[in-house]
């Protein structure tokens, strides 16, 4: 959600002083400057005061984060009727609190207020409590999360939003501390005066969620009132933009905190390979992609030991991160790396790809094929394998972020040896204080510790110091790292989410679907059909044609939201290009079709996030922002476009364009913040070439064409293969001319099309590769 699109929107409703509220919305940012009140680890054998209590009604879901809070004292409900019908009955407010189980400021708000027994108290006589997992339900999270950012001006999670019985917001926030400090209210502060504004400003308080839910609706029912022509200069546009916002020194875009947001590097190098663009623009884009790629990579925001990068960096410099690690960023930056790598065939890129991969094969994999979605920010310091390399000062936290992935100099040195851990602690910035820039650390837990990062020097001035060879140097590394790696292994694991959310693996599907043709990786092919699978057997109902949203311990009875179907046809497109399996053709044509069914806005055009058939959501929300994850419609338009050169079905690029029509007014405004959308604009304007090979999938002389057609960067290409078969059949039906494409000597014959007129069919390598050569 974008909040920029909504911000002021709701200003003459911001504070609620005309019900005695004046501190309103105080909790409407992030905060990083209280303090943590982390109880002593039980000792072994010993349950906590948590275990103890008994369950409420979350310990009969399946969602991770809902269960973490199954024993607070909080009587908490899931979100559902039951919950509704009690705040209408006994005429309370409800308390909606949302976030997901790896959130950090999530466990902080749990720890400091939801196991508070007196906090409890108070929310438990004056509220109905309900918690949600904004990754089983972004319907319920999109509504309230647009509200917050509109009334506040930021967002974020955990989200504290209070609701009338009939579900209207009327004050929301993020996370509030236990007590007032600094001038800001706490959260029992808010919770009373709330609860007695009920009591004696009922109107204006119910009247105010009516202002408040009739301006969000007249907002996201009036996009499109004034469509704006779309052309090629929208590009140019959106790239002075991100230009002027392109931080030179570090990289990335804005100053802190740094999210990855790789739609936007998807649309630099896909704007830099405009071979119509002058040469000293399409390389300030390329550069400011691979910088940033590069500034990322040598951070702390990488996981320099496991693989894998962490959810964002709170300073500047990409060092300090904010420690989870999302499915969702694995899968973009996995993609993002390689076609660094297809662009520069630099190694490093490839090898960066590599660790995110394997990262997510090793911890992330589920053993029936499926992906999870996270992992944990915090984690225990008390490390059993550390005891004589640890430091022993009590003050420190014993419990904390980043536990898992930091390191004080003396494990490093003791684990290491003088030599490799003099090497080692020089090229990744190691220090006896630890390393964590001032101000960056409010609660000590990096005190003393060290988070790994590539900041000082290249591999080339650290061989030089050490009078070794650069791969030298790169080989000890390794081993270092390695043994740290074996070292970390001992320590308690962050907790994992192991819910398996359609959409994320649809991300994750294209990268290991794109790695295949990039890596030539049979390893990662098969990692992308495993999860295919999985999902059609598991969150697939071929009956109605639907798909679940999730699978924990059996598949969810949530239906799946746009954006499951809009990541995993993705997916679906980009592992038959990597397979040639004709089924995930068919499967993405089917899905696209309900998604079409089920989301599509028949009176103006683009998908809604949601059905619309749950009458507890109270708005149908279209997404366009592309963020941390792109939007659902972003990614639907270039579906949409490669179904239709596929299947030759006009009625998808109809679709299409009418849905870059439809938020051609925010493409034309606010062309930065929907890069992934650009993306799908460029797609439409170009000249696609249809790259169809004659061939069966297991020949050789096939396989050398493939690598050809691989290695370079072509975004703009579909590759269909015409056997013998089902496939053949299949795609013949809606492609006629591939009946008339046939081997040249029973050799792999490649056809270069360009809007279904081809050139001259080739079996030469040398002649293919000239064939696929950009136009100038």
């Amino acid at each position: 959600m974008n909040s920029t699109h909504i911000f002021c929107l709701l200003k003459k409703f911001h504070c609620l002083q005309s019900v005695a509220l004046p501190l309103c919305l105080a909790g409407g940012i992030l905060f990083h400057g209280f303090s943590q009140s982390i109880a002593d680890e039980p000792k072994p054998g010993e349950k906590t005061a948590k275990e103890s209590r008994p369950a409420n009604r979350l310990a009969n879901e399946k969602s991770p984060y809902l269960l973490q809070h199954a024993r607070n004292p909080v009587d908490w409900f899931p979100w559902g009727q039951e919950a509704f019908d009690k705040a209408k009955a006994e005429d309370k407010i409800i308390f909606l609190s949302v976030g997901y189980s790896t959130c950090h400021w999530c466990h902080v708000m749990e720890r400091e207020s939801f196991e508070n027994e007196d906090i409890a108290e108070i929310m438990n006589q004056h509220f109905v409590c309900v918690k949600v997992d904004r990754e089983e339900r972004p319907d319920v999270d999109g509504v309230y999360m647009s509200f917050v950012q509109a009334a506040t001006g930021s967002g974020g999670w955990p989200m504290s939003v209070w609701l009338t019985p009939d579900l209207k917001p009327i004050v929301g926030g993020t996370y509030f501390p236990p007590e007032d400090k600094f001038g800001r209210p706490g959260f029992p502060t808010v919770l009373r005066q709330i609860a007695a504004a009920w009591k004696t400003n009922r109107e204006a308080l119910t009247n105010q969620g009516n202002h408040f839910l009739q301006a969000l609706r007249q907002h996201f029912t009036s996009d499109n009132t004034n469509p704006q022509t779309l052309n090629l200069q929208i590009l140019d546009t959106a790239y002075q933009a991100l230009a002027e916002s392109f931080d030179e020194q570090h990289g990335g875009f804005g100053d802190a905190p740094k999210f990855p947001r790789p739609s936007i590097l998807n649309f630099l190098q896909r704007y830099a390979a405009q071979n119509h663009i002058p040469l000293r623009i399409r390389q300030k884009a390329q550069f400011m992609a691979l910088f940033t790629l590069d500034k990322m990579a040598a951070g702390g925001m990488r996981d320099h030991i496991g693989g894998g990068f962490h959810r964002y960096s709170v300073d500047k410099f990409w060092h300090v991160p904010h420690f989870e690690k999302m499915l969702y960023d694995q899968a973009q930056l996995a993609v993002a790396y390689l076609e660094a790598f297809q662009v520069t065939s630099q190694e490093d890129y490839k090898a960066i790809a590599r660790d995110i991969l394997q990262y997510v094969l090793r911890d992330m994999t589920d053993k029936s094929g499926g992906f999870y979605s996270a992992e944990d920010a915090d984690s225990s310091f008390l490390h059993s394998a550390d005891e004589n390399t640890a430091d022993t000062e009590t003050t420190q936290p014993k419990h904390g972020e980043g536990a898992f992935y930091i390191w004080t100099k003396q494990e490093i040195d003791a684990i290491l040896g003088k030599k490799a851990a003099a090497q080692f602690n020089r090229f990744y910035d190691v220090k006896t204080d630890g390393n964590a820039p001032p101000g960056s650390d409010p609660h000590g837990e990096f005190k003393g510790r060290n988070i790994l990062i590539q900041r000082r020097l290249s591999l080339e001035k650290a061989a030089a110091q050490f009078n070794i060879a650069p791969d030298t140097l790169a080989q000890e590394l390794e081993a270092s790292r390695k043994k740290l790696f074996q070292y970390r292994e001992k320590r308690p694991r962050p907790h994992l989410d192991d819910k398996i959310i359609t959409a994320w693996n649809g991300l994750m599907i294209s990268a290991f679907a794109k790695a295949h043709q990039v890596l030539e990786e049979t390893t990662y092919l098969n990692a992308a059909v495993a999860a295919a699978s999985f999902l059609k057997d598991n969150l697939y109902l071929p009956n109605s044609r639907k798909l679940r949203r999730h699978y924990r311990q059996g598949a969810s009875r949530i239906e799946g939201f746009a954006e499951d179907y809009a990541f995993l046809i993705q997916g679906l497109l980009d592992l038959y290009e990597a397979s040639f399996d004709i089924q995930w053709i068919q499967w993405a044509e089917t899905l696209q079709e309900t998604q079409n069914r089920l989301f599509w806005d028949k009176q103006s055009a683009g998908f809604f996030s949601g059905a619309g058939q749950d009458p507890s959501i109270l708005l149908r929300l279209k997404e366009n922002y592309d963020g941390a994850e792109p939007s659902p419609n972003s990614v639907s338009a270039m579906n949409l476009l490669r179904l239709a050169q596929i299947t030759a079905n006009d009625n998808f690029f109809q679709q299409a364009q009418n849905t870059l029509s439809h938020f051609s007014e925010n493409l034309v405004n606010q062309s930065a913040a929907s890069p992934q959308m650009l993306v799908a604009l460029q797609f439409s304007f170009t000249k696609t070439k249809q790259i169809v090979f004659a061939a069966q999938p297991g020949d050789a002389d096939f396989k050398i064409l493939l690598r050809i057609l691989r290695k370079p960067f072509l975004p703009n290409k579909i590759v269909l293969l015409a056997e013998n078969g089902d496939g053949q059949a299949y795609l013949a039906k809606r492609l006629p001319f591939l009946r008339n494409l046939q081997p040249i000597e029973n050799r792999a014959t490649a056809f270069v099309c360009e809007d279904f007129v081809c050139q001259l069919p080739t079996a030469d390598p040398a002649q293919f590769q000239k064939q696929i050569q950009p136009t100038p």
